[in-house]
């Protein structure tokens, strides 16, 4: 049967859809073009591309398509203010109390943003010369960019300025150069103390429920997702993570980002920065 490319990508969204509620807009044609070479390579295919899709939506390679197909752009402390408030405001408390601190970070990629919250924990503990008791869950649909979290091991540039003045990374990773066709790189791996603090688990925003407890959770990392969803799944995934955030706990959503139907069970106290202050009835 003849089809055009057009069918194609419109098979590519509904699939990606269906599996991730991740809704790819009409001006992705290239990327998702990309990403069909990217997918025929990862299942090692090289017939026919709506052959391939159909044993997708049978329920075959589910995995080797959604990790095709799922954005990992992320670095260490991207947006920064966010890791400022958590240092200054939320963790102190924490410290004072001997509370322990449960925090989750949602879509984490390779790992960039939870390693992040982790070197803010330790440095509060230092800043304070207090103790402070945190956990992080760290989630993702992609099971490959999960492995290379879980591995801790980055790419250096000192030109990159990942890092606020505030964080020295010598602290925090083993470095070592390693020669390659260009010459040599800079890779750091990450310390045994911010891997301890972390739980990297596979999952699914799109499901009907999530794997945690009733107000599990004192903070909250949902940055720059929302953009990937229509405006009704924005407000779906929202109000169900948020009956795992505390009373009083933090929720960090991306600059671009608003919390949509959450706006009257929350107070903003910075930029993008909300506290919950009573449960959706």
């Amino acid at each position: 049967m003849a089809y055009t490319t057009q069918d194609v990508h419109n098979k590519v969204k509904k699939l990606l859809y269906s599996l991730t509620g991740i809704t790819l807009a009409d001006n992705k044609d290239i990327m998702i073009s990309n990403r069909i070479d990217k997918l025929k390579r990862n299942c090692s295919f090289s017939g026919d591309i709506m052959e391939l899709l159909d044993s997708i939506e049978q329920g075959n390679k589910v995995t080797e398509f959604i990790n095709s197909f799922t954005t990992n752009k992320t670095h260490f402390f991207r947006e920064d203010f966010h890791f400022v408030d958590l240092r200054d405001r939320v963790l102190p408390s924490f410290a004072s109390s001997g509370t322990k601190i449960e925090m989750y970070c949602s879509a984490s990629s390779t790992g960039e943003e939870p390693y992040s919250m982790a070197m803010t924990v330790l440095e509060t503990k230092e800043l304070l010369n207090k103790n402070i008791n945190a956990s992080i869950i760290a989630t993702d649909i992609d099971t490959n960019v999960l492995q290379y979290a879980a591995n801790g091991i980055y790419r250096y540039s000192k030109s990159s300025k990942e890092f606020p003045s505030w964080i020295k990374p010598q602290k925090y990773f083993k470095r070592r150069v390693q020669k390659n066709l260009s010459g040599e790189e800079v890779l750091i791996k990450v310390n045994d103390d911010l891997k301890r603090m972390i739980n990297f688990q596979v999952m699914n925003l799109n499901d009907s429920s999530y794997p945690f407890s009733k107000n599990q959770f004192d903070v909250i990392f949902f940055i720059f997702l929302l953009i990937y969803f229509s405006l009704e799944d924005q407000n779906t995934i929202l109000k169900k993570l948020f009956k795992y955030l505390k009373i009083g706990g933090t929720l960090y959503l991306g600059h671009s980002e608003n919390p949509q139907d959450l706006v009257n069970y929350v107070k903003r106290v910075g930029q993008n920065i909300f506290v919950k202050e009573k449960e959706i009835t």
